[in-house]
């Protein structure tokens, strides 16, 4: 028989304070289902917060979802902290708690906020588990992280859906497990020269079709794909293989699922009660009320969580706009302002610099990411000095320019010169990330290749001299599955990658093509250990609208040879190009996108000898042969 109890808490006086004041960055260790021992006896301690409700009960399939049996207990201070330890009750139930309230949902079931795993959906009940029992094997990784993660070191992200990477056709088309995937996927991300990898969400949501977005769980890997523990090994093989884990993490809204969040204890507990602050309109979803300390904490926990407990070496935020915001995607008298009238959400500020205090604070190798699109200023800027405290910002701005620019057909593109050239403006702004990710190739917006204008040969032609120009952009990199080898259907997360295109030499060609830009990318200190810093880059040719060509130079230290970088976005040849130089002697082509061996039709690299004729400011010249559409690096011998 489960017995109950009264007198057993995780929580100490100076929790209470500290979930209170909103600066608990732990309160996973506290919350939730804990199996521990009461003197001798094996049971499992909850707590919930629900400060609302008129009485919580435990209910399971350890006693038939009676919510009579297993009434918690509400704390005798004001902290709204429901309690009780449960005796037998096995590892691996199901379990909710059952909440009675005084408004109109009277009583109602809901999920364990704070729960570690769930059940596989279409159910929704929370499992009580125990993360102990696995022995992580990334201990070279993890002391050795800040080099792999740090700005002066190549980041080149490969952006992935668990669910749809790659599945078991045979299998009535199945996912793969996290280890099934992790074996596969970290073979092919070594292969392909990737440094990191980012998974679209896996905390534990209700419907696939939200691609992980709309959470339930923000403590629970999603059970689609096996327990934590399988989890812990996926990030492990990662880490074993030399690649770093990125989490996509979603603090900007949750889904209104009954089980869920909404309406936790009757009342708006973690949301907004009125619609034009806590209804987002856009993903029919609430929004976080971010002026509450315990919501905070929650949110603060739930990051440091990920980082604590899976070794996870990057989060990913995401909607940090709709955050920031007050009015975003709202119209007038849609929106309440601030009392001095303006639109700034102060409580997702501080939010987002306490979540990046106490992250960086905590893990010194680490990094943060924020997908944020608008020009709100020092988002990788220091807390200390207002800014939000992030370590990258998605330079959303390059990836609309550029696909713009790359849409025309090359005869109108000196038209569109600004859109190629305007992101060299501002890169050293913030800290970039160029971001080709899953969004630009959703909802009728088409493939990447389906994107480029042409023939069949000058769309390949299109997407090779764009990953070019993305490798050598200051800032790190990130590309969508599927990209690398260029997926000609929109993706969907229903069905595995297209991966028979590579039977076919030009997608072969283009994927190709991508792994050498990575490897490039990590061998040449010049096209990286600047990313973040204006002494990487200086214009040769920024202007030459007509020719639709530009050329640049990338540097890393003073010992590190200097890369050229020039790009024919023509639909013609040019030869004899004039590009100054800054010294005199041989400069080698060590990179072409239209060579042949990735699709193309150059067969081999041309060395040009320097003239003494000025150009571009520079004494010395060489005269370079572009073939269309393409880009190519060159290197003083």
């Amino acid at each position: 028989m489960n017995k109950i109890y009264y007198d057993v808490s995780l929580f100490s006086d100076e929790d209470i304070y500290y979930f209170k004041e909103g600066t608990h960055r732990k309160l996973y260790e506290h919350f939730g289902s804990h199996p521990i021992q009461r003197d001798g006896v094996y049971g499992v301690y909850f707590a919930v917060w629900a400060p609302n409700a008129l009485n919580v009960a435990v209910v399971g399939d350890f006693n038939h979802y009676d919510p009579k049996k297993h009434y918690l207990k509400r704390r005798e201070d004001t902290s709204g902290i429901w309690e009780g330890f449960i005796t037998d009750i096995p590892i691996g139930s199901s379990y909710k708690y059952y909440i009675y309230s005084d408004n109109d949902y009277i009583e109602h079931y809901k999920a364990d906020p704070y729960a570690i795993y769930a059940e596989r959906k279409p159910k929704s009940a929370s499992i009580i588990w125990d993360l102990e029992g696995y022995t992580w094997s990334d201990k070279s990784w993890m002391h050795n992280r800040k080099k792999f993660n740090s700005h002066k070191k190549p980041i080149s992200i490969y952006e992935v859906h668990l669910g749809s990477w790659r599945r078991k056709l045979e299998e009535n088309n199945r996912y793969l497990t996290y280890i099934e995937a992790a074996k596969e996927l970290a073979q092919y991300l070594k292969d392909m020269h990737y440094t990191h990898i980012e998974l679209m969400p896996v905390m534990e949501h209700p419907f696939d079709g939200s691609w992980g977005y709309q959470i339930t769980g923000y403590f629970a890997p999603t059970s689609r794909y096996g327990t934590p523990q399988e989890f812990m090994e996926f990030v492990d093989i990662m880490h074993q293989n030399g690649i770093g884990v990125i989490l996509d993490w979603v603090p900007s809204h949750f889904v209104n699922d009954g089980h869920g969040l909404s309406n936790f204890d009757g009342t708006c507990l973690y949301e907004h009660k009125d619609p034009r602050q806590g209804y987002h309109p856009e993903w029919k979803s609430s929004i976080f009320n971010y002026d509450r300390n315990e919501v905070r904490a929650f949110l603060i926990s739930s990051a440091m969580y990920w980082f604590d407990k899976y070794h996870i070496d990057g989060i990913r935020v995401d909607g940090v706009a709709s955050m920031l915001y007050l009015n975003y995607a709202r119209d007038d008298g849609e929106w309440i302002p601030n009392e001095d009238g303006s639109n700034i959400n102060k409580g997702a500020v501080k939010f987002l610099q306490d979540m990046n205090v106490a992250v960086y604070g905590t893990f010194k190798d680490i990094f943060t990411v924020a997908e944020e699109s608008t020009n709100y200023p020092q988002v990788t800027g220091m807390v200390k000095d207002g800014g939000l405290g992030f370590g990258y910002k998605w330079n959303m701005g390059w990836m609309h320019d550029i696909l713009k620019y790359m849409k025309c057909d090359p005869y109108f593109r000196k038209d569109h010169h600004k859109n190629l050239i305007f992101s060299f403006v501002y890169m050293f702004f913030e800290n970039y990330i160029l971001p080709l990710s899953h969004d630009e190739v959703v909802h009728m917006k088409g493939s990447l290749i389906n994107k480029m204008p042409g023939s069949y040969e000058q769309k390949f032609a299109n997407l090779r001299a764009l990953y070019a120009l993305m490798t050598a952009h200051p800032g790190k990199k990130l590309l969508f599955m599927g990209g690398e080898f260029a997926q000609f259907a929109e993706w969907n997360y229903e069905q595995s990658l297209d991966w028979h295109l590579l039977e076919y030499p030009a997608h072969k060609g283009v994927q190709k093509c991508v792994q050498t830009l990575n490897k490039l990318y990590k061998d040449m200190p010049s096209l990286h250990r600047n990313d973040v810093e204006p002494e990487g880059f200086s214009w040769i040719e920024e202007n030459d609208a007509n020719a639709n060509v530009i050329a640049f130079i990338r540097k890393g230290a003073r010992n590190q040879k200097a890369i050229i970088i020039v790009c024919n976005f023509s639909g013609k040849e040019h030869i004899g190009y004039p590009i100054g130089v800054p010294a005199r002697g041989i400069y080698k082509e060590f990179f072409n996108s239209n060579s042949k061996e990735f699709g193309g039709e150059c067969k081999e690299f041309i060395e040009y000898k320097t003239i003494t004729k000025e150009s571009h400011g520079k004494k010395q010249r060489i005269e370079v042969t572009l073939p269309p559409l393409s880009v190519v690096y060159l290197i003083k011998n």
